[in-house]
């Protein structure tokens, strides 16, 4: 929970007869798997924000009601300040927030009174401005606070170039004496945009994810497996091309420099002892829960610490081949040895 994985590490072993543990294998493949894509692409946003707040607008795009639910969980580890869906809000303990409609300002025939209207039911909103014209939607909102004394919190802009309009609209506000009118932008985000425009300096205090982030539209799935690995206390190995799995039981080890820095991780045999911090700790013994998971604000935490403990290469939102951002995952001479010994057994 909270737990920075690298490829070809397990992430969870079951030991259990074998007819209750393959009756696990789809419910814990679809939760591990739908959590860590969401948790990892949500970190990603949280990481290119650079500290500005990132909110979940994305149920609607999602695949499913369940999906959309639980991913509340993964983002409120992953550091996402808020979300859209109030059921997994109030479900995971996530601040709900969320905006005006572009249908509200459309279904009166006034743009102004629309505004006027919402504020005065909601006071302290974010009020959207680019229905019609951004910049002057600004202007609008401008004079309902000046003449009116409406109490605005921000304007958010789902449209355009969100930078140029950014610091157009801030330049505006702040001629205004509005200073504390935060703007908040949405619209097609990714990591990448995110990142582009918090490293322009664009004046945004905000940004509101959905589509990018709740479809994890660049990688929509893990090559994630559940696979014997031991049965009646033997070793047990499939050996097809291409999935380099190994046997046995297993312990992933991390290592780490003087300063915390991490270093590289090394899998070994469950049995094997070494000197790193072990990642794999019993959570479940005879059926019963042995040692409580960590509540979310220590999942988000840990998360938050192993990232800053990362090589800068590694966080690096540039593909690998790019960034030159490739984790050293090294196997046990004795694991290796028993993949071997393994393999021999079966010819």
């Amino acid at each position: 929970e909270g737990s920075v994985v690298f490829p070809n590490e397990p992430l969870l072993e079951v030991r259990a007869p074998v007819i209750q543990g393959q009756l696990l294998e789809s419910l814990l493949m679809n939760y591990v798997n739908l959590e860590t894509l969401l948790a990892s692409k949500a970190a990603r946003m949280v990481l290119a924000a650079d500290g500005v707040p990132v909110v979940d607008f994305g149920m609607r795009r999602m695949h499913g009601l369940e999906s959309a639910w639980r991913g509340v969980r993964a983002y409120r580890v992953a550091g996402i300040a808020g979300t859209s869906n109030v059921l997994g809000g109030l479900s995971f303990d996530l601040p709900v927030r969320g905006t005006m409609a572009h249908s509200y300002i459309q279904s009166h025939d006034d743009e102004t009174e629309a505004l006027r209207r919402y504020a005065r039911d909601y006071p302290g909103t974010t009020l959207l401005v680019d229905t019609y014209d951004t910049l002057r939607g600004v202007d609008r909102v401008i004079a309902l606070v000046r003449d009116e004394g409406l109490d605005v919190g921000a304007v958010r802009i789902d449209s355009g170039d969100l930078g140029e309009l950014a610091g157009e609209a801030r330049r505006k506000l702040d001629a205004a004496g509005l200073q504390r009118v935060r703007i908040v932008v949405s619209g097609g985000l990714d990591e990448h945009r995110i990142q582009t425009l918090v490293q322009a300096g664009a004046p945004i205090d905000g940004f509101g994810v959905g589509t990018e982030m709740g479809s994890v539209a660049d990688a929509p799935s893990l090559d994630f497996a559940y696979k014997l690995t031991e049965y009646q206390g033997r070793p047990r190995l499939k050996t097809s091309p291409g999935k380099p799995l190994y046997p046995g039981a297993k312990q992933v080890w991390r290592f780490s420099d003087g300063d915390g820095g991490c270093q590289y991780d090394e899998i070994t045999g469950r049995d094997e002892a070494r000197d790193g911090v072990p990642l794999l700790r019993p959570v479940v013994a005879n059926g019963e829960a042995v040692a409580p998971l960590p509540d979310p604000d220590q999942a988000r935490q840990r998360l938050r610490d192993q990232l800053a403990s990362l090589p800068a290469a590694v966080r690096s939102l540039a593909p690998v081949a790019e960034a030159g951002g490739v984790y050293p995952v090294r196997i046990s001479e004795a694991l290796e040895a028993l993949r071997r010994d393994t393999v021999s057994a079966l010819d």
